[in-house]
């Protein structure tokens, strides 16, 4: 067992995801290979469902971004009323 406490192991943690991404090269490759083997895997191995499924994440994406969009606009239009 560890003789460190909980925040310690944290950092120790931070410490090392920090230095990893200090040390890669292309992280756009890194990120893109993980994500593309989430979606494969939840496709058990199809990759034509696994792009059905990458493209269904990207489009939620962009639904919460213009619902976000949308509001952040309507609170500034409110706060322009208001003021």
């Amino acid at each position: 067992m560890s003789d460190l406490s909980p925040e310690q192991r944290s950092l120790r943690a931070r410490i090392a995801a920090e230095t990893s991404w200090a040390n890669t090269l292309d992280p756009t490759a890194r990120t893109a290979a993980a994500l593309d083997a989430k979606f494969l895997a939840a496709a058990d191995g199809d990759p034509v469902r696994a792009e059905h499924l990458r493209k269904a994440h990207y489009l939620k994406m962009a639904l919460n971004s213009a619902r976000v969009r949308k509001a952040k606009n309507l609170a500034v239009d409110a706060a322009r009323k208001a003021g």
